[in-house]
């Protein structure tokens, strides 16, 4: 298997996270954002949305990172990260659309106002875009943290990929200032996924030394 990603993606860290907790075998290839690789015709012709992660399976190519977590972990027999019985895999499957639907535009607009912008040169943060981010983060980071009271997890049954998803962009939290540091649930939760040895394993200076050149 060939991951394409991103060292900086929170999409490519959920992939990543999953890769090492799997301990899947996956050659991982580095599409530089910041020099347009993503446009390029040959990255196009795998996503034409021209977005990362993308893995590559026996000439079979899928996009979109929750169908990728889910599909690493079909491969590998046994594995608890997304439970085999209807319900459980339910309410993993539940938490990955609301990360997308919910929590995810908002963090998305608050990392490209406060972190992104300053790093490519595009000017200050737009006052108004800010307040309408922080406005959908807090909405959607307010229901995580209610859930989280009382549990070590988010779904029932222990350490799952919607931890990995919903984890991978809080790693922003800081650069992007995201209005989450208050949440106690939240943030207890984070410090869990944070201690485990793939989120080590997966920061951007650890992954980005292993890598390959993408194909022309």
């Amino acid at each position: 298997m060939r991951l394409y990603f991103h060292p900086l993606s929170t999409c490519s860290r959920r992939v990543l996270l999953t890769v090492h907790l799997l301990d899947v075998p996956v050659e991982r290839v580095v599409v530089d954002l910041t020099r347009g690789e993503q446009f390029a015709p040959a990255f196009l012709a795998l996503n034409p949305n021209h977005r990362v992660p993308v893995l590559e399976h026996e000439g079979w190519v899928l996009w979109e990172s929750y169908a990728i977590m889910e599909y690493l972990a079909a491969q590998v027999p046994g594995q608890t990260l997304l439970p085999a019985d209807p319900r459980g895999r339910a309410e993993v499957s539940r938490w990955m659309h609301w990360c997308g639907q919910d929590f995810m535009p908002g963090i998305s607009t608050l990392n490209w106002e406060h972190h992104i912008k300053p790093l490519v040169g595009q000017g200050a943060p737009d006052a108004a875009r800010v307040a309408q981010g922080r406005t959908q983060v807090r909405t959607a980071a307010e229901v995580l943290n209610a859930h989280l009271a009382g549990r070590d997890w988010v779904a029932p049954h222990g350490l799952s990929l919607a931890d990995l998803a919903l984890a991978a962009p809080l790693a922003d939290q800081d650069a992007a200032q995201l209005p989450v540091h208050d949440l106690p649930h939240l943030q207890r939760w984070l410090a869990q996924v944070q201690a485990l040895p793939a989120w080590a394993a997966t920061q951007p200076a650890a992954v980005a030394a292993a890598v390959t050149a993408p194909q022309a």
